[in-house]
């Protein structure tokens, strides 16, 4: 499954005469088994860009396409999962799990399915409890269950591990990269954590600018885990840090009137 986006543009109705404009030309493709990092400053576009993968929303102009055929709305080949844990409070976590596939009336060894995502996620335990009895690492864990239980052939993931400490981050990174390597879905992540980005992605994405453009694409052809001190991360992290500073050495320049 490629995913292609081509010369997306994204503008919102302001309080002002003119539109304001958050996304300008976007353009670049993922291929199937891609670990692709969308990454950028807070505010400058990427859970925009997320939804319009997703089919949430809508480009004001440009085009993003699945396998040549253009995205319209949402489609259960396409997964997301969220900032923050959500969760049917009345439910309990297996029930939670499963709940997605018995809306799309995907119940085909759906029990075995859950119970084996319960255990991948080390959630077998806490099966019949309720949302409210569990951890935020723990209900992260519980949404990452339901959105891969019905083996999506794409997972968008929105800042999903921001709100947890280091520990429970760290140790949910690596849970995915062994699901992402193991199921063989295609996943795009936004952050604005360089450290995170490098720890993730084969492909990081930056975005910069004032409405955000593409300032640079970092191929990444490192093996998991990756080590902070490894030279080629190291290398990395300084070139993309690099390549945010001249971003925003622009657009203080274009704001200055320099």
């Amino acid at each position: 499954m490629k995913i292609e986006i081509e010369k997306i543009s994204k503008f919102y109705d302001g309080s002002g005469e003119k539109p304001h404009q958050i996304l300008k030309d976007i353009s670049f493709s993922i291929n199937a088994g891609d670990f692709v990092i969308i990454l950028g400053e807070s505010g400058c576009g990427k859970t925009t860009l997320l939804n319009m993968l997703a089919g949430l929303d809508n480009p004001s102009s440009g085009q993003i396409r699945v396998d040549g055929i253009p995205i319209t709305g949402i489609h259960p080949s396409r997964s997301m999962l969220f900032q923050q844990p959500a969760l049917i409070p009345w439910l309990s976590v297996k029930d939670n799990v499963a709940y997605g596939c018995k809306i799309r009336k995907d119940t085909q060894d759906l029990e075995y399915r859950v119970n084996q995502f319960l255990e991948i996620m080390g959630l077998t335990g806490a099966a019949d409890q309720k949302p409210g009895q569990l951890s935020l690492g723990m209900a992260q864990r519980v949404c990452l269950a339901r959105a891969l239980v019905g083996h999506p052939k794409v997972l968008l993931l929105d800042e999903p591990f921001a709100s947890l400490d280091t520990f429970t981050q760290a140790h949910i990174q690596e849970e995915l990269v062994n699901l992402w390597m193991s199921e063989n879905f295609t996943a795009v992540f936004v952050t604005h954590d360089i450290d995170e980005a490098i720890r993730l992605g084969n492909k990081i994405v930056v975005l910069a600018g004032s409405p955000a453009g593409i300032a640079d694409i970092f191929e990444i052809d490192v093996p998991y885990p990756r080590k902070q001190h490894d030279p080629v991360i190291k290398s990395l992290r300084t070139d993309i840090l690099d390549r945010f500073k001249i971003a925003y050495l622009a657009k203080r320049s274009l704001t200055d009137g320099i």
